[in-house]
């Protein structure tokens, strides 16, 4: 992994994302998802700015289709066989992502603090 992945402060983002009614929420997934293809290295590397296109092109389907990958690997990094992907989902279709991405940024940052010790 030549990439480190950096523990970010989900109430920050949280509260810069509203701030900037939802601006900063772009910047977070671009970040959020390029960590997350550091973090797995499993070979389903979709950029994060070229996951932001095609969440932007479809009208948001892809980015629906993208939490629920990530919910995947988020149970396969912690070794479960829960249905992440699921509640990823079901918090997009209800319009809650903010609340998916403070899930998927605190997995990355229990990995970050863990790598760095």
């Amino acid at each position: 992994m030549d990439r480190k992945i950096v523990e970010r402060s989900i109430p920050l983002y949280i509260i810069l994302t509203i701030i900037t009614c939802g601006l900063f929420g772009i910047y977070w997934l671009i970040v959020m998802a390029d960590d997350m293809n550091a973090l797995a290295n499993d070979g389903d590397n979709t950029s994060g700015a070229v996951v932001f296109l095609l969440t932007l092109v479809t009208c948001g389907i892809y980015g629906w289709f993208w939490v629920y990958k990530q919910g995947q690997r988020v149970d396969r990094l912690n070794g479960t066989q829960a249905n992440t992907g699921i509640i990823y989902i079901i918090l997009n279709v209800v319009g809650l992502s903010i609340v998916t991405y403070a899930l998927i940024q605190n997995e990355l940052n229990k990995r970050a603090s863990s790598i760095e010790m």
